[in-house]
């Protein structure tokens, strides 16, 4: 996995190398078709939403007792239940974090069941189709990802109006290609549900249902929920942050670096993890567990999850594994190659909406760049080795000195005076979009650190990268402004990113052809 130890990484890529989901054909797409009933409509500003995608479906303090399974789930200690999809639950304990305390309704066992795998019996948030507090975004990345054809579909919060839901469908035409449309399901005040006035429910459920049988107006018939990976669960297990270090497995090494190694581990003899093993003396066991308490509740989708330690020399962290390695390995290798524009532009979304969050949180990253994200399946993108830097006790991670300190990827106040915050992270991340643009180059060619140093400090920037639109190039630009407060927000970094192929006039059509 990618780190502050600025080191090389072997990713653990699939033997075809092959590239997820297709981008090719999302320029100047429409947000929603409206009821046609219901006059002209009006673009509809898209908000960043900042959410732990991976407990988006659980609920708690509802008064349900009675939750059914929505994947399989293998025990992973004596204390857990084994469960398959469909399974039901009388749940007994919910007050004590995201590990509940349930009675099996089919085995009559007793056992903890990670929340996010649950859902209340016949709610909606137990249907398939429904993916919850998702982004328009991600719900094109998932409905464009391999796998799902012309119809897949998903329904979603709204983003814009509270109580109400959005469809989005994949379609295809011979313009455009694979691409995604969004129709606003509204609510009535009686309680009913419609796309079009002609055509009301009385759920949600039941308007699926009918769509899956005709298309009535939408630009396809409902034929399938859109595919979903199985969600990381909220930590390892109930109650496993610090752990033995005799409970970890180390399978592989999948890099090695400055500070210490990564490996590819399992963890209990049954969980796949990734692990970061830290040379004796890197940073202070009494300082790492401290900040590791605070990490640990950054939880976001576009994060990568930090699941344990062995807080005691060699310290060990325990992560989520990510299948394709570091992104700035991945950009060099087989996969990166086969990138183009509008998947480079997407991964950079992504990682502006993780940063987007951290920002909200007022962390600070101090390590930002391609070595620092890891790439899953689909291209998911995830932030890693957030606030680890702060904590290297090493002469040689100095800015003027150590040949180990990230100098071209830091801010001038940042690298001179110490002074980090998260303007300096959004410098950083303009580094890192050229990374991503010149599918891995080191930033600055031909010039050493003490050269970057002192230019930038009087206010040098890289040219232009070969390829680079000269839109992209300006957002590059103003992220690299010597004033920290004119510097743009990661907010609006991730707004800029995520509509940056979508005309800024949508052409929108009815939802209704009649």
């Amino acid at each position: 996995m990618g780190c502050v130890f600025c080191k090389k990484l072997e990713p653990a890529t699939k033997e075809d190398g092959g590239i997820e989901g297709d981008f090719r054909n999302q320029g100047a797409e429409e947000r929603y078709y409206p009821d046609p009933t219901q006059g002209a409509v009006s673009p509809q500003p898209t908000s960043p939403v900042f959410l732990n995608v991976g407990n988006m479906r659980s609920i708690s303090g509802t008064g349900v007792t009675t939750f059914v399974a929505l994947y399989d789930y293998e025990a992973r200690t004596r204390d857990d239940l084994t469960f398959t999809k469909g399974e039901k639950f009388h749940i007994l304990n919910n007050t004590e974090g995201d590990w509940w305390e349930a009675r099996s309704l089919s085995s009559g066992r007793t056992g903890y069941i990670p929340s996010n795998y649950v859902a209340p019996v016949d709610s909606i948030q137990a249907e398939e189709w429904y993916f919850g507090k998702i982004s328009r975004k991600d719900a094109e990345r998932q409905l464009l990802s391999a796998g799902n054809p012309q119809g897949a579909f998903l329904i979603r919060e709204s983003e814009t109006t509270k109580g109400a839901y959005s469809l989005s469908i994949r379609d295809w035409d011979q313009n455009r290609g694979d691409h995604v449309k969004h129709y606003k399901i509204r609510k009535l005040d009686t309680g009913g549900y419609y796309i079009t006035t002609r055509a009301q429910f009385e759920s949600v459920q039941d308007l699926v249902r009918h769509y899956m049988e005709v298309n009535d107006g939408l630009c396809y018939l409902l034929t399938a929920p859109c595919t979903t990976m199985k969600p990381q669960t909220l930590g390892l297990a109930k109650d496993a942050w610090e752990i033995d270090r005799s409970s970890i497995t180390l399978e592989r090494r999948l890099g090695t670096g400055c500070f210490g190694d990564v490996w590819l581990g399992t963890w209990n003899c049954n969980t796949k993890v990734a692990v970061k093993t830290l040379k004796p003396g890197t940073m202070s066991p009494k300082a790492f567990l401290e900040e590791a308490q605070i990490m640990k509740l950054l939880r976001h989708d576009k994060l990568v999850q930090l699941y344990a330690v062995v807080s005691e020399e060699p310290i060990y962290i325990v992560t989520e594994f990510m299948g394709h390695g570091s992104l700035l390995d991945f950009l060099k290798d087989r996969g990166g190659q086969n990138l183009r524009l509008p998947h480079l532009v997407d991964m950079a979304a992504q990682v502006a909406e993780g940063m987007a969050y951290m920002e909200r949180m007022n962390y600070i990253h101090r390590d930002l760049r391609a070595a620092n994200i890891l790439v899953g399946e689909q291209l998911v993108c995830k932030i890693a080795d957030f606030g680890l830097a702060r904590l290297i006790e090493d002469n040689e991670y100095n800015p003027r000195q150590g040949t180990k300190f990230p100098i071209k990827w830091t801010a001038p106040e940042a690298a001179l005076f110490g002074r980090f915050t998260v303007k300096s992270d959004v410098w950083s991340f303009g580094i890192l979009l050229t990374e991503l643009i010149t599918k891995g180059r080191v930033p600055y060619p031909g010039m050493n650190n003490r050269e970057v140093l002192e230019q930038v400090e009087h206010g040098y920037h890289m040219p232009c990268p070969p390829g680079c639109p000269a839109s992209l190039y300006e957002a590059m630009e103003q992220t690299w402004r010597l004033d920290p407060e004119e510097r743009p927000t990661f907010e609006y970094l991730q707004s800029f990113l995520e509509d940056y192929f979508v005309s800024t006039e949508p052409q929108y059509q009815p939802g209704d052809q009649t």
